[in-house]
């Protein structure tokens, strides 16, 4: 039932949840909006596009548990478990749970089109669903004014960080064609 964990598979969970806290130092505050655009999107697709789907979602945990233990990996060098239950706690958990869907979807692909709908998908949809309805809990803001400052203003740079994710991804993967533990 369960693959004996490798050291390469331990080494590539461990590089990308250095990648989801070090691209969450890259943050550009909105005036109009308690979230800020930040380089983590980017960093969850990829490892979704690159990793399994145990890999990825190992990766985004430990990258949590990090956050939760007091190391400043949460976007602008947050750190502590009451960012989870902030406004951009929804997000947060929305990483895990759409690293895992944009594995699924992108699993054995080389195609950029299926990258990058995987990608969408799993790390902007998903995000999304789980992180502006949050956002609107903790903030009382109803549904719609939560859409317009935690979503709406968040999508062309997605959509951008869709494209360079799918792009990076179809590189790693021509190099790195083996997976285990997924």
């Amino acid at each position: 039932m369960f693959k004996k964990i490798e050291l390469k598979d331990m080494t590539y969970c461990a590089m990308f949840a250095a990648l989801i806290g070090v691209l969450g130092y890259v943050v550009i505050p909105l005036p109009f909006s308690p979230v800020t655009v930040t380089g983590q999107s980017l960093a969850v697709m990829l490892a979704g596009l690159v990793l399994g789907p145990v890999q990825a979602a190992v990766s985004v945990l430990v990258f949590i548990l990090l956050g939760i233990a007091g190391i400043p990996v949460f976007s602008g060098g947050r750190a502590g478990i009451g960012v989870l239950f902030g406004h951009s706690g929804g997000y947060i958990a929305g990483f895990l749970v759409g690293v895992v869907v944009i594995s699924l979807l992108a699993r054995q692909s080389r195609n950029i089109w299926r990258l990058g709908a995987a990608a969408a998908l799993g790390g902007m949809l998903v995000v999304y669903l789980l992180g502006v309805p949050w956002m609107a809990y903790i903030t009382g803001r109803n549904v719609q004014e939560a859409i317009a400052a935690g979503a709406l203003p968040f999508i062309p740079g997605d959509i951008f960080k869709v494209f360079v994710a799918a792009l990076l991804a179809k590189k790693i993967n021509f190099h790195f064609r083996s997976r285990s533990f997924q």
